[in-house]
């Protein structure tokens, strides 16, 4: 069960991580307000050995998706316009190989290098924040983005196209073979 310690710990990232998911400090605040209030309803689900950021960001997460699928939807029935605007394109036949070339390959990483890479590459934090985060030292948030870096570029060379990660950003290259 999650203990009110264990919540308290984590508001400074969670803060953060709303503002990143958000962009404005006002959507920011209610998403973590309705965060707060589902954790706290659902604080007996916590898997006690866990990791509560983890699982306290997995909720934000959840709730900015269903609120943004909701303003969504909403906006489209009243106002075309925004609905258009919002259509995007179909995700080209090769950026479709490479995301799920980029999947398989997480998925050969273990839970703390999947974690690491998450966080600074997806959620695009600060080697710092990471470090506040899982609570460990800024060098080892490093040496274990760099094992999971190398992982997931001996697993993607392994295939006709390689993909390449450069400052936090994975870059697909296609490999010409005559």
């Amino acid at each position: 069960m999650l203990t009110d310690k264990e919540l308290f710990q984590e508001m400074e990232g969670l803060k953060r991580f709303s503002i990143k998911l958000c962009g404005n400090r006002a959507d920011a605040e209610d998403l973590l307000q309705n965060t707060l209030t589902k954790a706290l309803g659902n604080r007996e689900k916590f898997k006690t050995g866990s990791k509560a950021f983890s699982w306290l960001s997995r909720i934000m997460y959840n709730d900015f998706v269903t609120q943004y699928k909701r303003k969504t939807r909403f906006e489209s029935q009243y106002d075309p316009e925004l609905a258009i605007a919002g259509l995007s394109k179909d995700a080209t036949q090769e950026n479709q190989v490479m995301i799920s070339e980029v999947q398989n390959a997480m998925n050969e990483l273990n839970a703390e290098q999947r974690e690491i890479l998450t966080l600074v590459c997806g959620y695009e934090m600060s080697y710092e924040e990471v470090s506040k985060i899982l609570k460990i030292p800024m060098g080892t948030v490093r040496s274990r983005l760099s094992r999971a870096r190398e992982k997931m570029q001996e697993v993607l060379s392994t295939n006709d196209n390689y993909i390449t990660a450069k400052g936090g950003k994975i870059q697909y290259m296609a490999r010409v073979v005559h």
